[in-house]
C-alpha cells in the first residue's frame, strides 16, 4: 500500500455514542481490542499524517500515539465539527476521513476512495455502498475548510447538505459490503465479535 505523504487523515472518535450506553466507542473492546486500533490499522499505511478526534478520553486516546484533536465547539456538534477540526490542523492538501467503530474497513477500501477522488478531481468522495452513501468514510479537498467553517457557523449540521455545495462524488464499494458494518450498540458488538 503506497503511504500518500500528500493526504492527511482523521479518525472521527468525537460522538457521544448515546445508543452505546455513553460508552466511548473507539475504546470499546471488539476482539480483545480498542475499535479505534482497527480503524489506525486501516488507515495509518495509506497516509501521511494522522489525527484522532476525541471531545473526552483524551488522555486515553493519547496512548495510541497519533495527535489527538477536540471540536472547536463543546457542542460534539456531528461528524462534520471533526472534520472541521481536522481540516485546521491539517497540512496536505487531501483529507481522508473515517470513523472509529467499523472495524472491518480496509486500506484497500480507503485507497480506493482516494483514487477515485484524484482521478476525479472531485472536492469530495464518499463511500457508497450500492443503496446509499456512507458520509463518514470521504476525501476531500482541503481547501474546502473555510465552506466547511462557515456551514457549520450557520448552524447547519447535515452532512449531504454541505456536500451539495461542491462537486462530490459516490464511489461504489458495494463489492465489499463488510465495510459497512458498524458498531452502534453493545447488541452489535457482541454479535460481530461471535460472527467468524
Amino acid at each position: 500500500m503506497n503511504k500518500q505523504t500528500k493526504v492527511s487523515g482523521v479518525i472521527l472518535a468525537g460522538g457521544l455514542a448515546r445508543r452505546m450506553q455513553q460508552q466511548d466507542k473507539g475504546l470499546v473492546n471488539f476482539k480483545e481490542q480498542p475499535m479505534i486500533s482497527y480503524a489506525i490499522q486501516a488507515i495509518a499505511p495509506v497516509v501521511g499524517e494522522l489525527f484522532i478526534n476525541a471531545n473526552r478520553n483524551i488522555e486515553q486516546y493519547q496512548h495510541f500515539s497519533y495527535p489527538v484533536i477536540t471540536d472547536e465547539n463543546a457542542d460534539f456538534a456531528g461528524p462534520l465539527a471533526g472534520v472541521a477540526a481536522a481540516l485546521n490542523h491539517c497540512s496536505n492538501q487531501v483529507l481522508l476521513v473515517m470513523p472509529c467503530d467499523s472495524p472491518f474497513m480496509t486500506s484497500a477500501g480507503l485507497q480506493r476512495l482516494l483514487t477515485e477522488r484524484e482521478r476525479l478531481d472531485a472536492d469530495i468522495a464518499v463511500a457508497f455502498d450500492g443503496e446509499r452513501i456512507h458520509p463518514v468514510f470521504m476525501v476531500l479537498k482541503a481547501s474546502l475548510q473555510t465552506s466547511l467553517q462557515q456551514y457549520l457557523a450557520s448552524g447547519e449540521r447535515k452532512i449531504d447538505r454541505w456536500f451539495d455545495r461542491h462537486y462530490w462524488v459516490k464511489v461504489d464499494l458495494s463489492a465489499h459490503p463488510e465495510y459497512f458494518a458498524n458498531i452502534n450498540t453493545l447488541a452489535e458488538l457482541n454479535e460481530l465479535a461471535n460472527k467468524e
